[in-house]
């Protein structure tokens, strides 16, 4: 098969992938898996090379990414655990002061979102809201709902370790560059909290959330009290700041071009597994600090059923880059480079909103794009004809990919519900809350990551 036909057959494939997720229910990981096996007979690749195409392609991701992600989803399963998430939302709280709840919620769900899933970071935070909201009279609840929610899930998609950005390293070849990944995170979220913050005024303004209204919350004193101690400060920032220092300091020593045993010493603690099993045993330490050390096995067995589904529909994402990879699409796209390259940095944020939208998964829209696209430095991959070639390029496409799987949470995607049910907001004021201010951020972020583009690259 060749020609136009290809491209019609990877389209055919990613609407089937999203029809057997979204519609028939079928898990992601069989799904991708099923229809790479599909896509790689009817595009005509021998069939006694597809078995190893689909052992390189799902090998490849286990043994950049499958590490990584199961440590960061660790470190953020022990602030969880431990009060840590609470510590932090008090650090912010008493910086930015009670007057502007609004923003207070914002960062704390944004620091808060890195190490940990926006579902779960939601739900944990969710009764610091309610208590501020109740403290604070001119407070809007619905307003700080919008403003946590939104700060959670910028982060999710946006800043490593959160698994999705990570995969999306791996998959486009900037595994090791995982601080640069964090720095464009970083950089690409300020311009959207700051439309968050606007947005997070206006939404829901003259509404009222039916358990803000019906029910009594526990006062913010009384959520601390149930962690009992809760860690120091130190404790509860140092699991996330002490693997972005070793990373940097990584960099910095390659940039300076260290050499001998002190150049080896920092590239080992500044490769991304090292840096973040490090941040792990800060973690351990605060698990001791805490009294809680005892739960350190539970809290690893259930971070790994979490963590054990993602990092399978990424090996699975990465089988469907294999395929496309050996199939010849990039050949063809290399034909009509004029066309495909005109769309640049758009391209890869509008699979990944149609994914998104489509079947409401964002870590499945990051991870099947990234897939698509492969990695930079393959000459043969469609970020090449993009002209995505360098390790910047590849940065910021994991954040256009990130602000495409933004776009748009809705009745489809398990964080809508979480929101929305844990807010007590009606599903018509979801959609006019939630769902508008993931379309607005999104908008806001691919923006910016094209401003960006045309400053940097």
């Amino acid at each position: 098969m060749s020609g136009i036909w290809l491209i019609v057959a990877l389209v055919i494939a990613i609407v089937l992938v999203i029809f057997m997720i979204a519609k028939l229910k079928i898990h992601a990981f069989l799904s991708l898996m099923s229809v790479s096996l599909l896509l790689a007979i009817v595009v005509g690749i021998p069939l006694v090379k597809i078995p190893t195409i689909i052992g390189e392609g799902f090998s490849s991701i286990f043994k950049n990414i499958g590490i990584v992600i199961i440590l960061g989803a660790l470190i953020g399963a022990i602030l969880e655990k431990t009060g840590a998430a609470l510590k932090l939302a008090d650090m912010v709280v008493g910086t930015i002061g009670e007057k502007r709840p609004n923003t207070a919620m914002m960062i704390i769900g944004w620091v808060v979102g890195i190490p940990v899933f926006c579902d779960s970071g939601y739900v944990v935070l969710n009764p610091i809201r309610k208590a501020l909201a109740q403290k604070i009279a001119a407070a809007n609840p619905i307003g700080m709902a919008v403003a946590l929610s939104g700060g959670l899930f910028i982060s999710h998609n946006l800043v490593p370790p959160t698994p999705g950005p990570i995969a999306a390293a791996g998959a486009l070849g900037v595994a090791e560059h995982l601080l640069l990944v964090i720095l464009m995170g970083v950089i690409i979220s300020i311009p959207i909290l700051i439309a968050l913050s606007f947005v997070s005024k206006f939404l829901g303004k003259n509404e009222i959330s039916k358990q803000e209204k019906d029910e009594i919350f526990k006062t913010y004193e009384e959520l601390k009290a149930e962690f009992g101690k809760l860690p120091s400060g130190f404790n509860a920032i140092m699991p996330i700041l002490a693997p972005i220092f070793f990373m940097a300091l990584g960099s910095i020593a390659a940039i300076l071009k260290f050499d001998g045993f002190l150049g080896s010493l920092c590239a080992f603690l500044g490769a991304p597994i090292i840096a973040l099993s490090i941040g792990v045993l800060f973690g351990i330490y605060q698990l001791y600090s805490s009294n809680k050390i005892s739960e350190f096995y539970d809290i690893t067995e259930e971070c790994l059923k979490i963590v054990g589904p993602i990092i399978f529909i990424t090996a699975a994402g990465g089988v469907l880059g294999k395929v496309i990879t050996e199939a010849g699409f990039v050949g063809f796209m290399k034909e009509n480079a004029s066309i495909v390259s005109s769309v640049g940095i758009f391209f890869p944020f509008i699979i990944a909103a149609v994914l998104k939208t489509a079947q409401g998964s964002s870590t499945v829209a990051i991870v099947t794009t990234a897939s698509i696209l492969g990695t930079y430095a393959d000459p043969n991959s469609l970020m090449a004809v993009l002209g995505l070639n360098t390790s910047l390029a590849a940065a910021l496409c994991v954040m256009a990919i990130g602000c495409g799987a933004m776009c748009v949470s809705h009745a489809n995607d398990s964080y809508f519900w979480v929101v929305t049910n844990f807010s007590g907001l009606s599903a018509e004021l979801g959609y006019k809350t939630q769902t508008l201010m993931t379309l607005i951020i999104s908008v806001v972020g691919i923006i910016s990551v094209f401003i960006l583009s045309i400053i940097l690259l």
